[in-house]
């Protein structure tokens, strides 16, 4: 297996050494050829690049390798040979959909592929003055010698600013922030589970005190038959509301969650006292505990989150609050769709209610959305006639501008930034088109449970991690093609 070289510029230069003068000076488009080929390579380290970023690089990683730039530099040839007239469309098409995007299996990260493409493969390429980045370090260099091609590589630098992958100058911090997170990871797991003979805590005292602590202030098991009379109310038609059903099927499994810590938090208290044997399922969960991380079998039934223990205790404190308070209630007039197990289903039942409401046909209808000026749901005296008001999303890697009312670029080394409450409006529209947007002054946001972004690609065709396509404003001196290379995303819960 060849491994592809770190870094833009060890990328390029690979790709242009392992090419011969021969190969280099056979085409009969010498300029189209030779300024196109050295977009190609760039597009390619581009994108093997990226993944250093992670989520916001790609939402999986793929690997890309150099049978993908063979077939597609045969291809441009080929294109180059057989047509008098270049053909853009095709060439991106053979390239971004099938050369390289026969790899891609998230939808998203194709968006991010073809747009990524488009710097690349696009008539303005083959002028002298178009540049691959904002500094304008990066170019196709003249259509000369192969040897002056590996001069002007020589002469870049050795590290590249995030800037040439289209990306906000924080991602450099992100990726610090995950590399640091391996490697205190690594630490976390060498160290010493024995106590150090100074007065201090062992381990045993640590878990069996964290137990305790946990157990006690668990809340009450969510119970149904405490609900408001109108929550679970039925119709004419002896069925309960959409959101009724949605409702009763978090309470489900919020309740088989709760039972699940309960349970295992007093066996692992009988365990370290003795009174029981201490199972691989409770050694696990002494370990988690100690690390403060959320136990493994806790988490099989739970919700996705990255949160470490402490503030996933918060977090699902804060959660069974919402459920309590919806039960009492009957209806919320704003809804944290961040604290929901399957937000999904959310807004499928807040769809349904539109189409009963109005005897329309559900696949016929979509959301629109319309970003609010109030930001916490205590500034919401009542809710909206149609739709729902959604709190408690962020905006990963870039931020909402309130006074312009428009999507706008991260403060540096703000990585996410809290967004105002959301109006999701069912309507009767079609779906946008992902990968060539009607408008430009509007961006698709992707929403995501949490920020791995990726999930397990469910029959849907989506990733279980995403949730919908947020249409969101943006900055005036933009187009969707700027957000979608910066990552920008919209998550349910921040890491921390």
């Amino acid at each position: 297996t060849n491994e592809p070289p770190k870094g833009v510029k060890a990328n390029i230069n690979r790709t242009f050494y392992d090419l011969s003068e021969e190969q280099y000076e056979s085409c009969s488009k010498p300029d189209a050829w030779k300024k196109l080929l050295f977009g190609l390579a760039f597009f390619h380290a581009v994108i093997q690049e990226r993944r250093k970023f992670g989520p916001l690089g790609w939402n999986i990683r793929y690997e890309f390798n150099n049978s993908d730039i063979e077939c597609s530099m045969m291809t441009l040839k080929m294109f180059l040979e057989e047509q008098q007239v270049i053909p853009w469309q095709a060439l991106s098409y053979v390239i971004g959909e099938i050369n390289y995007g026969g790899r891609v299996t998230d939808d998203l990260d194709r968006r991010c592929l073809l747009s990524i493409l488009g710097q690349y493969v696009l008539p303005d390429v083959l002028e002298d003055n178009y540049k691959f980045s904002v500094s304008g370090q990066y170019y196709a260099p003249e259509a000369g010698p192969l040897e002056g091609v590996r001069e002007y590589i020589k002469q870049l630098p050795m590290s590249e600013e995030p800037e040439v992958f289209g990306l906000h100058e924080n991602a450099n911090i992100a990726f610090q922030l995950a590399e640091a997170k391996i490697l205190m990871d690594r630490v976390l797991s060498m160290q010493p589970r024995v106590g150090d003979g100074g007065g201090a805590k062992s381990p045993d005292e640590v878990v069996l005190e964290m137990a305790v602590e946990i157990a006690e202030n668990l809340p009450d098991i969510l119970d149904r038959e405490s609900a408001n009379p109108e929550t679970f109310a039925l119709n004419e038609m002896g069925m309960m509301t959409s959101l009724a059903v949605v409702l009763s099927q978090e309470l489900e499994r919020f309740v088989k969650l709760q039972k699940r810590m309960k349970n295992s938090l007093l066996e692992l208290q009988k365990a370290i006292k003795g009174l029981v044997v201490m199972s691989g399922e409770l050694e696990l969960m002494y370990q988690s505990l100690l690390n403060n991380q959320v136990p493994e079998m806790w988490s099989k039934v739970g919700y996705p989150c990255l949160k470490p223990l402490a503030t996933w205790i918060l977090d699902f404190h804060l959660r069974i609050t919402f459920f309590g308070e919806w039960l009492q209630r009957a209806n919320m007039e704003c809804y944290w769709v961040p604290g929901f197990f399957f937000p999904q289903g959310f807004l499928t039942g807040v769809l349904q209610t539109f189409a009963r409401k109005y005897s329309i046909p559900i696949d016929t209808l979509n959301f629109s959305f319309d970003v609010l000026t109030e930001t916490t749901s205590e500034e919401i005296s009542m809710g909206p006639d149609d739709g729902v008001f959604v709190n408690g999303l962020f905006v990963d890697n870039a931020r909402w501008n309130a006074k312009g009312h428009y999507l706008d670029e991260s403060v540096v080394g703000v990585m996410q930034s809290p967004m105002p409450i959301v109006h999701f409006v069912p309507m009767s529209k079609p779906l946008e088109n992902l990968f060539r947007p009607e408008r430009q002054d509007e961006y698709q946001t992707p929403l995501y449970k949490t920020s791995v972004r990726a999930g397990i690609l469910s029959t849907t065709g989506q990733s279980t991690n995403f949730v919908i396509c947020v249409l969101l404003p943006i900055r005036s001196d933009t187009n969707p093609d700027f957000w979608v290379q910066q990552g920008v995303a919209l998550l349910c819960m921040l890491d921390t």
